[in-house]
């Protein structure tokens, strides 16, 4: 499966709605090799969101990102693992081993229960 990462300065992007790359690997258990880079050029998500699907990924772990653009990475049968932080290669280690979800890779502010804030606001796992 190809996977993409949001990534800026060998971390995990903070906003993939502005980031400017992807990094691409692909994953085969716990093998995972890369495949190699994107520039994510155009800021219109439409568009953004149309060259993850033509570059054949099927998940996206990324930083924050607005609820708009989530719906559509979803819509275009990306498997998005939002609200991720930490260095790229770590991320990766953990995501292969089953791991990517627990409170070391959230962003600053996205663990217990701050996780819910009133009104639907903040950082929630989608």
């Amino acid at each position: 499966m190809k996977v993409a990462v949001a990534a800026w300065e060998g971390r995990v992007s903070p906003v993939f709605d502005t980031a400017r790359q992807v990094l691409l690997f692909e994953v085969s258990g716990h093998q995972v090799e890369a495949s190699g880079e994107a520039l994510l050029s155009d800021q219109e998500p439409t568009r953004r969101v149309q060259q993850l699907k033509d570059l054949g990924v099927g998940t996206l772990i990324c930083g924050a990102v607005s609820r708009p653009v989530a719906a559509m990475v979803r819509m275009a049968g990306v498997h998005l693992m939002p609200f991720i932080a930490g260095p790229v290669d770590d991320v990766l280690k953990a995501y292969v081993e089953g791991t990517l979800t627990t409170p070391a890779f959230q962003m600053p502010g996205c663990s217990g229960a701050r996780r819910r804030f009133r009104r639907g606001r903040g950082c929630r796992r989608q």
